[in-house]
């Protein structure tokens, strides 16, 4: 084969490289560096919160293509600890998310949309005990590239959103307790190691 056909050849591959598009990729979450926190007001005295780790669930991104992206979360209510005892166990129990009938408070995207600079608009369903309602996570990528530690792809975003609380029948002591919660999550999620 001659030079000259070598170079055409080796020019195509290059620019169908270039073109080909990104594909989403898997992330696994890692349950040691995801958490969600929980805050309310507490008859307007103070904004209390609740701590979740041991998270798990299946994060796919795509930067080049965000719509192709999508999450899905499970929080052990177990884990759930608001560092005040007392108040751990009636979270626990029947009056808030009943962990013995219901141990996962889970989360599943229906849509990604890009909303620019990192930022996603993250639509999903939310399933506390047996109620389940929409969800708008409002999220931004914090970073993407080769995590230092495991040497392989990885991802990790912020997101926040505001419920209520009452719609998910965890709706006790409101309004003194306030209805409305905040929500922060922190995602920091690896791909699965090379074969």
């Amino acid at each position: 084969m001659s030079r000259s056909v070598s170079a055409v050849i080796a020019c195509a591959l290059s620019a169908f490289a270039i073109a080909a598009p990104a594909q989403a990729r898997d992330y696994q979450i890692d349950p040691e560096h995801t958490e969600v926190v929980v805050s309310w007001s507490h008859f307007g005295f103070s904004r209390p919160t609740a701590h979740a780790g041991g998270i798990e669930g299946v994060l796919r991104y795509d930067a080049a293509r965000p719509a192709a992206s999508s999450v899905t979360l499970r929080v052990p209510v177990e884990s759930l600890t608001s560092h005040v005892p007392k108040l751990d166990e009636m979270l626990r129990g029947p009056e808030f998310f009943d962990a013995a009938t219901y141990p996962y408070i889970r989360f599943e995207s229906t849509s990604v949309r890009d909303q620019g600079d990192g930022r996603l608009r993250i639509e999903g369903v939310l399933r506390i005990k047996n109620h389940e309602q929409p969800v708008v996570l409002e999220a931004v990528r914090n970073r993407e590239g080769t995590h230092p530690r495991a040497g392989r792809p990885a991802v990790g975003f912020d997101a926040t959103a505001t419920l209520k609380r009452g719609d998910f029948g965890v709706g006790a002591y409101a309004p003194d307790v306030s209805d409305d919660v905040e929500l922060r999550i922190t995602v920091e999620a690896l791909a699965a190691a090379a074969p």
